[in-house]
């Protein structure tokens, strides 16, 4: 139940906006054919952002299922995503948790956009599931 309250006040102040960041870079990542793995990406992490409560995002390598984005190439992805992408997406999760950390309620929701800047600069080789 706090869950699902945590997302609704967390969607209504920033996590729509940051969440629909997410989709906007995806949409631009699909126009190339080289793009939509990152766009694949995007709607997933722009979803999580919606709503990241009850929810966390985990190494595939950690899960057991190692993959061709948890070596050498999803380094590389990373590195592509993060001079394209990532910084901007990050920047703007750290601009949302300043304005959280106004007020003493907003700091859950802050110390979460902090979270999700640290995702946004790295993804390739991370897949969100739900927290034990």
């Amino acid at each position: 139940m706090l869950t699902r309250i945590g997302n609704v006040l967390w969607f209504i102040f920033g996590g729509a906006v940051m969440g629909l960041a997410w989709w906007l870079v995806g949409l631009l990542a699909l126009v190339s054919v080289v793009g939509i793995p990152w766009a694949r990406a995007c709607f997933v992490i722009g979803e999580f952002t919606f709503f990241p409560f009850g929810k966390e995002a985990v190494s595939r390598r950690s899960l057991g299922r190692p993959d061709i984005g948890t070596g050498f190439w999803g380094f590389v992805g990373n590195v592509i995503w993060f001079v394209v992408a990532g910084f901007w997406l990050a920047l703007g999760h750290v601009v949302a948790a300043l304005a959280n950390f106004i007020t003493v309620i907003g700091i859950p929701f802050g110390i979460q956009h902090l979270k999700l800047a640290g995702l946004a600069l790295a993804p390739i080789g991370l897949t969100v599931v739900a927290k034990r």
